[in-house]
């Protein structure tokens, strides 16, 4: 990112943090789910089971970002399914793929673009300003999660990644793996830790928490295991891992009596556009009545934010920057 680019964020952060405090609630980041295709079966997720999976054009997204830019978003995070399946070929002798969806939106405006993969495509090359890879554990802990061999097409991809970074100077967008912890992969979180430190390729680590949509209810964590984690993932911080969310925002996931203390009342700080279209101010959790039991980073980063916690707005600097 250029220095003027970068003093450009600053300033609009600034105004923006400025009229929050006046109480204008206006979204700073969105995010876009452009597809349901997917290429795996993840025990927590039912995209797969969709018949006709819904995939959005480029004008669809264009229509999206505009609307999203003129709320007052500049930061965007684009979903799936899976990216790397994404394509449009509705105009006549063009394919476009998910690094034209990505200039379309330094384009439209936003300062800073983020995907997701579940990296069992290579996503050299990519526009994006950073790269958030799933997984859920390390060997078979993730391939018990989203299907045998998964973790070695992971593993490889993003070795391969971070050579080709290497090759050209590191000039290319770090990678963060994101972890939802479950009631299956937890003992895990060792190991986790363990290989995100040792891996020269990954910058960064989020963690989430299981949030108990309808039919993945086995897979929540007990409010005390929870507890007894985010304790250990702030120890594991206070030693230097390398880990994204803030402490600040690591507290405000822990439950008390069952509930979460980051509830939906803090979530205006996204927007979301889901692939059917439909387009809501908080997420997918608010809308499924389970705002109690969130476990999205995302919440408990928004809550500690709006508390003014100086970790998390330094945190949040340091990921958008």
């Amino acid at each position: 990112m250029t220095l003027g680019k970068r003093i450009k964020q600053l300033s609009y952060l600034a105004g923006w943090q400025f009229r929050a405090l006046m109480g204008r609630r206006a979204p700073l980041q969105s995010v876009n789910f452009i597809l349901d295709q997917c290429n795996l079966r993840c025990r927590h997720c039912s995209v797969y089971a969709i018949a006709t999976p819904r995939i959005k054009t480029l004008a669809q997204i264009r229509e999206e970002l505009e609307y999203c830019h003129s709320l007052g978003s500049r930061f965007i995070d684009f979903e799936g399914g899976e990216l790397y399946l994404w394509k449009d070929e509705s105009v006549e002798g063009h394919t476009y793929r998910i690094n034209d969806v990505i200039d379309l939106a330094h384009e439209v405006g936003f300062g800073s673009v983020t995907i997701t993969t579940n990296a069992q495509l290579p996503f050299i090359g990519t526009h994006a300003d950073q790269v958030w890879v799933s997984m859920d554990g390390v060997g078979e802990w993730h391939d018990d999660i989203r299907g045998k061999g998964t973790f070695q097409r992971l593993d490889n991809n993003i070795r391969n990644y971070g050579e080709w970074r290497k090759s050209v100077g590191g000039q290319a967008p770090p990678v963060c793996v994101n972890v939802v912890l479950n009631n299956r992969n937890y003992p895990c979180l060792d190991e986790i830790m363990e290989y995100v430190r040792s891996n020269p390729h990954i910058d960064q680590l989020s963690v989430n928490f299981h949030t108990p949509f309808s039919e993945t209810e086995e897979l929540f964590l007990e409010p005390e295991i929870r507890n007894a984690l985010i304790d250990k993932l702030i120890d594991y911080k206070r030693r230097g891992y390398p880990i994204m969310n803030s402490r600040s925002g690591l507290r405000a996931m822990k439950m008390r009596d069952g509930k979460t203390i980051c509830t939906d009342r803090y979530c205006w700080v996204t927007n979301f556009i889901f692939s059917d279209g439909s387009r809501s101010p908080k997420c997918m959790g608010y809308m499924h009545g389970v705002c109690d039991r969130c476990g999205f980073s995302m919440g408990g980063e928004m809550y500690a934010m709006q508390h003014f916690k100086p970790d998390t707005l330094l945190s949040g600097l340091k990921l958008r920057m």
